[in-house]
C-alpha cells in the first residue's frame, strides 16, 4: 500500500493524461483519527484509490464521492464525525470517536493539475516545500507551492485563515534516505523493513559477494570503499546511516565518511567495547563524533525489544531510525509502568 506523497506522485505521473484524477487531503481533524490533516490519497476514473485517509473503513464510501467530483469538474468537502449517530462514521462501528474533513479536489490540465507536477519535481531534487490547497466556498480548485529549507520531518500541516479564505498548507519533505554501510546477509531485513516505509535505501560494501541487486531489490548499491562513496553518492542527501560491515576497518572508515555530514542519525551495529575499537581505529573521539551529530553515535543501535536475530535486530533498528526522524521518543503510547511479561504460573 503506497502511502506516502512521493510514492502516490510517481504512481501517478505516467498516468496523469490517460486517466482523470481526484485528489483527496484530510484538511482538519479533531479528536483521535487515524489519520492527521495533510495526509492525501488519489483516486482515477477506473474506481481504484491509492493511499489512505483513514484506516480503510471510509474510503469506499470517499471513492464514491470522487467520482462525482469527476463528474461535476468542481472541489468539494466531506465530514465524517465518529461520535454522531446519525454519521456514517459512527454507523460502520469505527470507534476512534474522531472527527475528520477531506477535500476533494479534481486533477485536470485546467488547473495545473493542482502544481502536482512541480511538486514531483521538487521531490525528486530532494528539495521540500510547502504545498498550499484552498479550502473551497463554492467549489473553485486552487492550490500553490512555496519552496522551504526548513521543512523537516517533525513539520506538521496546519489550516491557514487568511484574507482571501481558509487555506491548507502542508509541509512536504522528500522519502527518508537510508544510507547501510554494510550489506551482509543480516542487512537483507533491514534494507527490507526501510523499504516498506516506502523510503529511500542505498547500501555501500566494497565486497564482492555482498549487495548483490537479488538480495536487495530497489536498492542503489555502491560496491566501493567507504572512503570513495563520496565521489559516487551526494552524502549530504543522506538522512540516516547504519554502519554493519561487520569489519573493524571497514566500520571505522564508514565513521571517517559520515563525520561532519549532515546526518540525523548515525548507528553503529555491536557492543560498546567494539564502538570504542572501531573510533580508536577511525581516529575519532565518540565527544568528536557526537558534536557533529543531532543525535548523539547509536551503538548499540535499535530499541531495547528483546530480540537477537537478524530480523529482530533491523525491527528494532527500524523503529528507533523512525523515532529520531520523527522526532519521537520511542516509549510505549499505553499509560503505566513499562511492559514486563508475568512468568508466575496462576495460583
Amino acid at each position: 500500500m503506497a502511502n506516502q506523497l512521493q510514492t502516490l506522485l510517481e504512481l501517478w505521473h505516467p498516468h496523469k493524461t490517460t486517466r482523470k484524477w481526484v485528489l483527496g487531503t484530510v484538511y482538519k481533524t479533531s479528536g483521535p483519527c487515524y489519520r492527521k490533516a495533510g495526509a492525501m490519497m488519489l483516486f482515477d476514473d477506473l474506481g481504484r484509490h491509492y493511499g489512505l485517509l483513514s484506516g480503510g473503513c471510509l474510503e469506499a464510501d470517499i471513492q464514491r464521492h470522487a467520482q462525482r467530483v469527476l463528474g461535476s469538474g468542481l472541489s468539494k468537502t466531506l465530514c465524517y464525525d465518529g461520535s454522531d449517530e446519525d454519521d456514517l462514521s459512527f454507523q460502520l462501528g469505527i470507534g476512534c470517536g474522531g472527527t475528520v474533513h477531506i477535500l476533494l479536489q479534481p486533477l485536470f490540465a485546467e488547473n495545473q493539475y493542482l502544481q502536482l507536477e512541480q511538486l514531483h519535481s521538487h521531490l525528486l531534487r530532494r528539495q521540500p516545500c510547502h504545498y498550499r490547497q484552498k479550502i473551497p466556498t463554492a467549489g473553485e480548485t486552487v492550490a500553490q507551492i512555496s519552496f522551504s529549507w526548513a521543512i523537516n520531518f517533525t513539520s506538521r500541516a496546519e489550516l491557514l485563515h487568511l484574507d482571501d479564505g481558509d487555506w491548507l498548507q502542508t509541509p512536504v519533505a522528500p522519502l527518508p534516505h537510508i544510507l547501510l554501510m554494510g550489506a551482509g546477509t543480516d542487512a537483507r531485513p533491514m534494507a527490507q523493513l526501510f523499504l516498506t516505509q516506502g523510503w529511500q535505501v542505498s547500501l555501500c560494501d566494497p565486497r564482492p559477494a555482498n549487495g548483490r541487486t537479488a538480495y536487495f531489490p530497489g536498492c542503489n548499491s555502491y560496491h566501493c570503499h567507504p572512503d570513495e562513496l563520496s565521489t559516487q553518492l551526494d552524502l549530504q542527501q543522506v538522512d540516516a546511516a547504519v554502519v554493519m560491515n561487520h569489519n573493524l576497518e571497514l566500520d571505522a572508515a564508514a565513521l571517517r565518511a559520515m563525520y561532519l555530514q549532515p546526518l540525523k542519525y548515525l548507528g553503529l551495529l555491536g557492543p560498546i567495547s567494539r564502538r570504542d575499537r572501531v573510533l580508536q581505529l577511525a581516529g575519532l573521539t565518540l565527544e568528536q563524533l557526537n558534536a557533529s551529530l543531532p543525535v548523539p553515535l547509536r551503538a548499540p543501535i535499535g530499541l531495547n525489544l528483546g530480540g537477537e536475530l537478524p530480523e529482530s535486530i533491523a525491527l528494532a533498528t527500524c523503529a528507533e531510525v523512525h523515532a529520531v526522524l520523527h522526532g519521537a521518543d520511542g516509549r510505549t503510547l499505553s499509560p503505566g509502568p513499562k511492559l514486563t511479561i508475568k512468568t508466575d504460573a496462576p495460583a
